[in-house]
């Protein structure tokens, strides 16, 4: 996707044929801030994907992606930082996962 997270999300709404006002009472937000979410100007709270994808019938996986994947490019452009921090934060979730599997397995 080479659109924003909002800007998704105004395109399954708008292809959906769904008012802000519709959109926003399924996912318990009034229009306003739906309206601000699209134009970029809020940012979409992570505890709504779920719903999200329920009401569009998305995958949730695929939906994470997005919305992380746009999270941290913001956060990156915001900061002027090179994109090999994505290369160090992906050795670091393997990392954070190996450190979690080890865990796991020792409660037995």
């Amino acid at each position: 996707m080479k659109q924003s997270f909002g800007e998704y999300i105004r395109h399954l709404r708008t292809k959906n044929e769904l008012t802000l006002t519709q959109l926003g009472a399924k996912l318990d937000l009034d229009s306003a801030n739906l309206s601000k979410i699209e134009n970029g100007k809020r940012d979409f709270d992570e505890k709504r994907l779920t719903l999200l994808a329920q009401v569009f019938n998305l995958d949730l996986e695929e939906l994470k992606t997005e919305f992380f994947g746009d999270l941290f490019a913001k956060k990156l452009y915001e900061s002027s930082s090179s994109t090999d921090a994505l290369v160090v934060a992906e050795k670091k979730v393997k990392y954070l996962r190996q450190i979690n599997a080890k865990q796991e397995s020792l409660k037995l």
